[in-house]
């Protein structure tokens, strides 16, 4: 009878123990890599005040992807290339460092850009957008 009642209070203490797992978000995520549909000009753009980041929740690819609490605990960057003749999007990252003061973020560009008077329909305008799990001021490089 001793060994019975020993095992359901080591079942019930087992089941009633908190396993509570720790999970470890990477530092960023790429949301979305387009080949077409950027902005007319080439710029790198930080992201980080709520009403910046409700502007992405527009985007019906993107809001499936953004949680609620992504607002107030990531920051979110976009990469547009400009103008190109090309098909594929070849600004990339290379590296994204986490500093004690700030995330660096280190941009490979190798997108051949034309002037935005030469544009016609055979003119792609790539971008990508890039979550940052943190909200530390962004440097990009």
């Amino acid at each position: 009878m001793k060994k019975v009642i020993s095992i359901l209070v080591i079942a019930l203490i087992y089941s009633c123990s908190s396993t509570k797992s720790v999970t470890n978000k990477p530092l960023y995520e790429v949301l979305m890599v387009n080949n077409d549909n950027g902005a007319n000009i080439k710029f790198y753009e930080v992201l980080t005040e709520p009403k910046e980041i409700n502007m992405l929740m527009g985007d019906e690819t993107l809001r499936k992807k953004i949680r609620a609490n992504d607002i107030s605990d990531c920051n979110f960057v976009i990469l547009n290339a400009g103008p190109t003749l090309e098909k594929k999007n070849k600004v990339t990252i290379d590296k994204i460092l986490e500093t004690p003061m700030q995330i660096e973020i280190y941009v490979k560009d190798n997108q051949i850009n034309i002037d935005a008077v030469q544009t016609d329909d055979d003119t792609f305008y790539p971008y990508t957008v890039v979550k940052i799990n943190s909200k530390k001021p962004i440097i990009i490089k």
